[in-house]
């Protein structure tokens, strides 16, 4: 099977509503690029039909990952990075805030500045005020702890060079951290800003105490990762 240019990971919870309409925005917006992609559907044991929906989506580019137990976000989307297939890796939230039309152009960002990662900044979040403000409590002491400087580490529209990703550590956070990570080990990271949408179906599994908090508590940890990190560019990779 030819290996597409870019895996599209998209975690999911409980968002039977969600599925269908994402999948085929993703479809549409890169319908047309070179080299073809694969979209990954990762269903985090949902306890709705989610996995049954995904199952019926007749699209040979589409590929669910099921999961026997729930085991949260970051493992959804570790679960999609083990089995990717392309050379460029994008994740986007399963709850349709993020538009899959950002994708094409932050792809062709990533190759002409010859980055690792291209992460998105939501400049228009479609959020409570809550939210917003937790979220941005929750990042700029995250920047202060790890050293990091990421605009919006809560972004789930990422395009990342699948290369980059072998020596990532997975554990619960690891969508919150993932810039930080790879600059940790010598990758390169680079921003853009993309569109956010309202939630148009479903309900969101984030509040304050498992965002933010759990957040907070979390930079700790990555604090440590860092100082101990080895840097995965020791090896010479396959020029791209």
């Amino acid at each position: 099977m030819k290996t597409p240019r870019l895996s599209v990971i998209v975690p999911a919870y409980n968002e039977e509503e969600n599925v269908v309409p994402l999948a085929k925005e993703i479809i549409a917006a890169l319908d047309g690029l070179a080299g073809g992609f694969e979209l990954i559907l990762v269903d985090d044991a949902s306890t709705d039909s989610t996995a049954s929906v995904i199952r019926r989506i007749g699209d040979p580019r589409v590929r669910g990952v099921f999961h026997r137990l729930n085991c949260g976000q970051s493992a959804a989307v570790a679960s999609g990075f083990r089995t990717a297939r392309g050379e460029w890796v994008a994740t986007l939230d399963g709850d349709g805030q993020n538009d899959p039309a950002d994708l094409p152009a932050m792809l062709e960002q990533a190759v002409r500045e010859r980055v690792d990662c291209v992460t998105g900044v939501r400049t228009k979040r479609q959020d409570t005020f809550i939210r917003r403000m937790s979220s941005k409590v929750a990042n700029g002491y995250r920047n202060w702890i790890t050293g990091d400087r990421v605009s919006d580490a809560g972004c789930g529209i990422r395009v990342v060079c699948r290369e980059s990703l072998r020596e990532i550590p997975v554990f619960n956070g690891l969508h919150r951290f993932l810039p930080t990570l790879l600059r940790g080990q010598g990758f390169t990271v680079a921003e853009r800003p993309v569109n956010h949408r309202e939630r148009l179906r479903g309900k969101s599994k984030y509040g304050v105490h498992n965002r933010l908090w759990r957040g907070i508590h979390d930079c700790f940890g990555i604090r440590w990762y860092l100082a101990r990190a080895v840097r995965a560019d020791r090896l010479e990779l396959p020029a791209r």
